[in-house]
């Protein structure tokens, strides 16, 4: 099934892109910028990516490998504000009267 008409991207095309990055590295993060760069081709309208995604979900190699699923959890609970401090704002200024 033809997944992108603009680039001719076919749902066995993003199969064969998972299975070949899975088997190259068991450890990366799949994205559908990744697929169409390792199928040689560059996203056009963003059309196909409700359908493009699906395809991507429907495989069964495409999990996120056990050592980064923790990751997002452990970053999250390290700091509120990404590391900085609250003192990092301007205060507001009082409008001169």
């Amino acid at each position: 099934m033809i997944v992108c008409h603009c680039t001719n991207i076919s749902d066995t095309d993003i199969h064969a892109a998972i299975d070949w990055m899975r088997a190259s590295d068991p450890y990366t993060v799949i994205t559908p910028g990744k697929i169409y760069h390792a199928l040689g081709k560059s996203a056009d309208c963003g059309g196909c990516m409700p359908l493009f995604l699906d395809s991507m979900r429907s495989n069964d190699r495409l999990e996120v490998p056990m050592q980064l699923r923790a990751l997002r959890s452990e970053a999250t609970q390290e700091s509120e504000y990404e590391g900085r401090s609250q003192s990092h704002r301007i205060p507001q200024q009082i409008p001169a009267a």
